[in-house]
């Protein structure tokens, strides 16, 4: 399914799962500890690049995502914070319940 859509006694609202990724993006570019965005894997880097992806439906999303985060930090505590503020500001922009966010630390680098 390429759209999420809510229905109400007024009208629907169709959003595309392209625009939750492109809000979920931004999101993960202004987290503290997270150097960038990565593939799934080195397979997905030949066949597809899956490093973000929407999932579930207008009863509650389900994000997955691949990260790259800073040498020196605390994985869970970086994991934790992406988790929380892709949840409210998904919430907040889009308008519909997120059910899970799931991270996935694929490598850490040092930024100079």
């Amino acid at each position: 399914m390429a759209e999420l859509t809510v229905v109400s006694p007024t009208g629907s609202v169709t959003i595309a799962r392209d625009v939750v990724e492109q809000i979920a993006t931004a999101t993960i570019e202004r987290c503290y500890g997270v150097v960038g965005v990565a593939p799934a894997s080195r397979l997905a880097r030949l066949f597809r690049d899956q490093r973000l992806s929407v999932g579930g439906d207008a009863s509650g999303m389900r994000v997955t995502v691949h990260v790259i985060v800073e040498y020196g930090l605390n994985l869970a505590e970086v994991s934790a914070t992406l988790r929380s503020r892709l949840s409210y500001d998904l919430e907040r922009i889009v308008g519909l319940p997120v059910a899970a966010v799931e991270v996935f630390v694929e490598d850490v680098r040092v930024t100079l």
